[in-house]
């Protein structure tokens, strides 16, 4: 999907599946991470096989050429759709508006290679003794892009947005409502929210209801927003405003110059960055379609870019005017079963027994149809591998690997659909539902890179080879914005679809799969589930062995019941202009976007 949905911001997002950015919320960019350089030089990428390996790659170029004073840089955002142009971290929703944010904004608090947050970043912090109450203080350098000092005002400012009942975002989740009293201010029933005290203008106290170990590994709201910018606005009119349309304001290393709306951006240098004064004096963002990124790199035209397709990467690997920096992501592409409805009243989904997907045994047969290792082979060269369970191997700790999750077997996929009554009564080729009525099953997935529809069609043949009529929604692919309008909608002609979720720095899953969670958007809900994520983050889950059981539990639940499966783990490789200096992907490098440079005036060219 490439909404960067849910929870927060350190959190977790939906994202394109095919032009490849999903989180909750990205929270600040990849590079903005606190750690120690990893960066070493890539050996053969290839494998003797044809194949290739995320293992082969390095995920950071430092300085290898002396960078000139000042100079410009592109930064291609690939997509074959318009950023939407929501750009504050409070409201956002997709990926491509995360990926215009990182260059001028970010959350107050960095994180270490663990996931864990610092006291490296625009704020410190401290957790009281139980665990409940973190105080958090501002750095005294740390200004908006207008000169005014960004205060504890804002950041209490920010949770009184999200939580004002105008608010029609996404961040009002299980994590919000933790903090004590928000849910009183949400209804109503407060004029304030009590567990936020603002101690001193830098300084301000938040106490959460429940002590849990995600609140130092994204936990904490960290996105301020300026109360002097937006205080006197109405909450549902701040999204479509100017000053978060045309004229942004952050606090990050550049400054929002000019805006072609869903095109391009123009940045320029915050000279007044709390880190120090970058060293590129402007960066501009441009959309680049996946189809002619490619062409853009070799001529020069962008000198770097979100990510790369990797279906492409095969026939491009010895361009030789880039790096190629490859990380595995912290995310997986997944079909999702439309299973009921969001109450908006209520902000819940609600599970509908009655679904045509509701059926176990049906959407285990869909899952077990798919032979994800060839398609991780077929269409990305290795650089994508089936995915067993909905927590990848970004986070190790706590990724069952032992767990096999519904594995390739037609055979048996046959045998669940024959004992759950599909069978064609016809001599269609296609089974009926259990009832004998016509079953067709309405696939909805995004238009893309060029794999995009060969890989649903790949996915429609394996389905029918077991018996399943299934059919691309209106017969073909939408593009990223329409398809998220109708799925988030709950529209009735949707019975599966695909998308993909970055997960965020903390593991918890409740970001798309809670009862109350909005991007939970197979309307999936199960009184285990609920039980597993709270567990996950009770003051029990504080023992790290407990927190790697519940949520080893938790895996295989999702296994059992199918509301949705993963079908591949993902690697992200970005190709990076010779010319550019300290650059990288991923998680802990340690390395900041103030510290990107170039070493000559023009991009590099392939001959």
């Amino acid at each position: 999907m490439i909404l960067a949905a849910c929870n927060e911001s350190t959190s977790q997002t939906e994202e394109e599946p095919e032009t490849e950015t999903e989180s909750g919320e990205t929270e600040t960019n990849e590079t903005e991470e606190t750690a120690e350089e990893t960066e070493e030089e890539p050996e053969d990428t290839e494998q003797a096989d044809g194949l290739y390996s995320i293992d082969n790659f390095s995920n950071v170029k430092g300085e290898d050429a002396t960078p000139i004073e000042g100079g410009e840089l592109t930064f291609g955002l690939v997509s074959d759709t318009a950023f939407d142009g929501i750009l504050n971290f409070n409201f956002y929703d997709g990926d491509p508006d995360a990926q215009v944010l990182e260059w001028f904004d970010e959350g107050m608090l960095t994180w270490d290679e663990n996931y864990v947050y610092t006291n490296d970043g625009a704020a410190t912090y401290t957790m009281s003794e139980d665990n409940k109450t973190a105080t958090i203080t501002i750095r005294d350098n740390v200004n908006w892009h207008d000169g005014e000092p960004v205060k504890a005002e804002d950041l209490l400012f920010a949770h009184e947005v999200i939580a004002d009942p105008e608010y029609d975002g996404v961040r009002f989740d299980g994590t919000l409502r933790n903090v004590e009293g928000i849910e009183e201010y949400h209804n109503g029933e407060a004029d304030t929210i009590s567990g936020i005290e603002i101690v001193d203008e830098k300084t301000l106290k938040i106490t959460y209801k429940e002590a849990t170990p995600s609140l130092i590994t994204g936990g904490i709201w960290t996105y301020p927003l300026a109360k002097h910018i937006f205080g006197e606005m109405n909450v549902a009119d701040i999204p479509s405003s100017p000053e978060v349309r045309q004229n942004p304001i952050g606090f990050g290393p550049f400054k929002v110059e000019s805006i072609v709306p869903g095109e391009s951006v123009v940045y320029t240098k915050n000279e007044d960055y709390w880190r120090g004064e970058p060293k590129l004096d402007k960066v501009t963002l441009k959309v680049v379609n996946p189809n002619v990124v490619v062409e853009s790199l070799k001529n020069g035209e962008v000198d770097l870019v979100s990510s790369f397709p990797v279906d492409q990467f095969p026939d491009n690997a010895e361009m030789a005017n880039v790096t190629w920096l490859g990380v595995t992501d912290r995310a997986y592409t997944y079909i999702g079963f439309k299973l009921g409805k969001w109450d908006e009243e209520n902000s819940v989904n609600v599970y509908d027994p009655e679904s045509k997907m509701a059926n176990v045994n049906l959407r285990k047969a869909m899952a077990h149809a798919l032979d994800n290792n060839t398609v991780g082979e077929r269409f990305y060269h290795g650089l994508r591998w089936a995915g067993t369970t909905l927590i990848p191997p970004s986070h190790p700790e706590y990724h069952d690997s032992e767990n096999p999750g519904l594995a390739y077997d037609p055979e048996l996929a046959k045998q669940l659909l024959d004992e759950a009554g599909y069978v064609d009564t016809n001599g269609d080729n296609f089974r009926e539902d259990p009832e004998g009525n016509e079953l067709v099953i309405n696939f909805a997935s995004m238009s893309g890179g060029e794999i995009a529809e060969p890989l649903v069609q790949y996915y429609i043949q394996a389905w029918g080879q077991i018996g399943l009529n299934v059919q691309m929604l209106d017969g073909r692919l939408h593009e990223f914005n329409s398809f998220y309008d109708r799925v988030e909608a709950d529209d009735e002609a949707i019975d599966i679809y695909q998308a993909a979720w970055s997960v965020g720095i903390d593991v918890d899953p409740g970001g798309l799969w809670g009862e109350q969670t909005f991007y939970n958007m197979t309307r999936w809900t199960n009184e285990e589930n609920t039980r597993l994520i709270e567990e996950g983050l009770s003051e029990a889950a504080f023992d790290l062995e407990t927190r790697i059981k519940t949520y080893k539990d938790w895996q295989q639940l999702m296994v059992e019941e199918v509301p949705a499966f993963p079908t591949v783990y993902r690697a992200i490789l970005v190709p990076v202009n010779n010319r550019v200096q300290n650059y990288a992907i991923g998680d802990g490098t340690g390395i900041y976007r103030h510290q990107l440079a170039v070493s000559a005036e023009a991009a590099e060219t392939a001959e």
